[in-house]
């Protein structure tokens, strides 16, 4: 039975997988290299919290029980001693993935289930680099976690089924709805998301319309709630640049090769939200100037 699980990465989605797990009442431990990322973590959990507290969703005492099922680690070998569920949230860097997926099988107890929330690296190629390769699978929670319902699980090549249905079934515990997906570059969620996105980089970069322009056509046109470069932003340009990558080096596709201008905006260092500035300008004096309207009205 699952019952302790470790989330390694305290970034936008290891914090909000962490949070979920410990909501739902879970005993988490939180990995990170530095007690600074861990700390800003759990930051972002209490406001979120917080934020549920004030929508009438939560209770004080809740949020307390919530936070009192997360432990912080820095040392990966202290963090696992006890772990049925191990779900890895680190950067979209396969290089990176493949250590850790080392280390975790090195550490982890024999029967403890190895998961990764990578969005497009192949699952089975991650399970390569541990000796328990029927225990590796995909957990792609979407973002932000707490509030999607989504999870997409993937089997690797030599995914057992045991190891299939018992994460199948956590999900739904979580308040999740899991989707089952095979192995193959971007999965489902990506390989129809990220097309789309670098089509409206296109658009943009051939001047047939602007960033506004664009968001409002599919937001009108097409019902969607964000539109494709706000949602690009969002999710963080160097994200979308590595998805695309790893589909296009998948399928030798030319329809997944990212758009120069996206290349372009990952180099200079404009990745969307995170970096204050993307398709969109997140920085603080806008802020200001949005605060500045809501109180003229």
């Amino acid at each position: 039975m699952i019952k302790n699980i470790v989330v390694i990465g305290a970034g936008t989605m290891g914090n909000g997988i962490a949070h979920t797990f410990a909501q739902s009442g879970f005993s988490v431990n939180l990995v990170d290299v530095s007690q600074d990322a861990l700390d800003r973590g759990l930051k972002t959990i209490t406001t979120n919290l917080d934020r549920i507290i004030a929508k009438g969703n939560l209770t004080e005492e809740q949020k307390a029980e919530t936070l009192g099922n997360i432990k912080t680690f820095t040392e990966l070998k202290d963090a696992v001693t006890h772990a049925d569920l191990i779900v890895e949230a680190a950067t979209e860097n396969q290089d990176l993935k493949l250590k850790i997926f080392g280390q975790m099988d090195e550490f982890a107890p024999e029967n403890c289930i190895l998961a990764t929330n990578t969005s497009s690296i192949s699952i089975t190629k991650i399970a390569a680099a541990t000796k328990r390769a029927d225990k590796v699978i995909g957990m792609h929670f979407m973002n932000p976690v707490p509030i999607m319902k989504l999870v997409e699980i993937i089997k690797g090549y030599s995914t057992s089924k045991e190891t299939f249905d018992a994460i199948y079934t956590m999900s739904k515990t979580l308040g999740k709805v899991p989707v089952e997906v095979n192995d193959y570059p971007g999965f489902v969620a990506n390989r129809i998301l990220m097309p789309m996105i670098n089509e409206s980089i296109e658009t943009l970069y051939n001047g047939v319309a602007g960033v506004e322009e664009i968001d409002t056509v599919m937001k009108l046109g097409m019902a969607h709630p964000m539109g494709p470069l706000q949602l690009a932003d969002f999710i963080g340009l160097d994200v979308c640049l590595a998805i695309l990558n790893v589909m296009y080096d998948g399928f030798k596709n030319p329809k997944y090769a990212p758009n120069p201008l996206l290349v372009n905006m990952v180099m200079a260092g404009k990745l969307g939200v995170k970096s204050g500035e993307g398709f969109y300008d997140y920085s603080e004096s806008k802020k200001a100037e949005k605060v500045a309207k809501m109180f003229a009205k």
